[in-house]
């Protein structure tokens, strides 16, 4: 009697936002649209609330609506590169070790920033850059559709449920329950509606993250 051949077990697959979940990044983006609103006479406080809960082009649609938006983020592009290379970057704490520790090809990053200013940050924090980085530029829908998060999965070999997505963001939860992954929330006091489950600190989800690359459970999607 032949047996049958045992099946490979699913491949797991963790995918991370970066700002706000693996750099701190607030003060930096604070003090770049503190800059971007002088420049256009606008109170800076008004601008960053906005800028805060949505993207770059409705920011400027909603704060500078006669403005033209491709000068508006030429601006804001040009004030991101120089933080990139003279800001200064903090890690949040866990991140460093969280993404040694984890299996080599079993995690990527998804931004909605651009691969050019996430490899400076990583740089000047010492984080390690995974293979896969899906940024603005890779996908023509931004968070909060699931594209991105689809696209990370796809190019990791990993089917949407066997992946675990770590966010900060409404934006960033809602695109990856789109996607049918696992979202947890961190780094923010209170929980972000929908996630799974909730830490209030990236260093507090390090050990469950770390279980759930290496195989240690799996949590259902609800």
């Amino acid at each position: 009697m032949t047996s049958e051949p045992a099946r490979a077990a699913p491949r797991k697959c963790v995918l991370f936002d970066v700002d706000g979940t693996l750099i701190d990044a607030l003060d930096n983006q604070r003090r770049v649209w503190t800059t971007w609103a002088s420049r256009y006479g606008l109170d800076p406080d008004t601008v960053y609330r906005t800028a805060l809960r949505t993207r770059p082009s409705e920011t400027f649609a909603t704060v500078a609506p006669d403005r033209d938006p491709q000068q508006c983020l030429a601006a804001l592009h040009e004030l991101e590169d120089e933080d990139v290379r003279s800001g200064v970057y903090t890690a949040f704490e866990g991140a460093s070790q969280l993404l040694t520790d984890l299996p080599l090809g079993c995690w990527g990053l998804v931004t909605s920033n651009y691969e050019h200013r996430v490899r400076g940050r990583f740089a000047r924090t010492g984080l390690p850059v995974p293979v896969v980085l899906v940024d603005a530029a890779a996908v023509e829908e931004g968070k909060p559709s699931p594209v991105p998060y689809l696209l990370a999965a796809e190019r990791l070999g990993a089917a949407p449920e066997d992946c675990l997505v770590i966010e900060d963001a409404p934006s960033g939860v809602a695109s990856g329950l789109r996607a049918g992954m696992t979202v947890w929330g961190v780094n923010v006091p209170v929980a972000v509606d929908g996630v799974h489950r909730h830490f209030e600190s990236l260093r507090e989800a390090v050990p469950d993250i770390l279980a759930f690359a290496t195989g240690g459970h799996r949590p259902s999607v609800g």
